[in-house]
């Protein structure tokens, strides 16, 4: 027996690593849970390894839609492929002149505009409605959303940081972002679920 064989052997059932089937049984259950809409508008993120990065998490989240405001090639790059590793022929995008057109779309289909931003009246992120039908706004690496873009928003939410550093990579705060729109429709749809206690008799 080799000593990986007793390492394997060693870990607690629960603690072991998935693949194929199983991996797919551990998100049947999401899947199932019913889950509003989300989409992703980026606006001029230049970056094919953000991008790829982005694609690749919009996938895993069953983004519906995005809306790409730049050059118009961003999703053919050979380098946002090799990080998106084919991913992207999970999503249906559209390339956009501008963000007013982007935002004109993203509108028109049904979708509550939220950015992911930091500004002055932005609200933290956790505690901002995302169990509804929303397109979350990202911009460039070092400019962000344009202030003509934030003015096209509902509102602006921001991802409370501890530690010394004020931002976070436009990929990583997109990831977070989907993350917590899935994580509020879940936890919606299980405490619809629940069953509710009949009132009790006064006295």
């Amino acid at each position: 027996m080799s000593a990986h064989s007793g390492l394997r052997d060693a870990i607690p059932p629960q603690l072991r690593q998935l693949g194929g089937t199983d991996l797919k049984r551990l998100h049947r259950d999401w899947k199932r849970r019913p889950h509003p809409r989300l989409a992703l508008l980026l606006e001029n993120v230049a970056s094919p390894f953000n991008i790829g990065s982005i694609v690749r998490t919009a996938a895993a989240f069953a983004v519906d839609r995005l809306y790409v405001v730049g050059r118009g090639d961003e999703l053919n790059n050979s380098k946002m492929q090799k990080i998106a590793l084919g991913t992207e022929r999970f999503l249906s995008w559209e390339y956009y002149a501008s963000a007013g057109e982007a935002l004109g779309a993203a509108c028109a289909e049904g979708f509550s505009l939220v950015a992911l931003e930091l500004t002055a009246g932005a609200v933290a992120l956790h505690e901002t409605d995302l169990d509804r039908d929303i397109c979350l706004v990202v911009g460039h690496e070092d400019r962000g959303v344009t202030p003509a873009t934030l003015a096209g928003c509902e509102l602006a939410a921001f991802i409370p940081q501890l530690g010394k550093v004020a931002s976070l990579n436009v990929a990583s705060a997109t990831a977070i972002g989907c993350a917590e729109a899935r994580r509020q429709s879940w936890q919606g749809s299980r405490s619809a679920e629940l069953p509710v206690e009949p009132d009790r008799p006064a006295g």
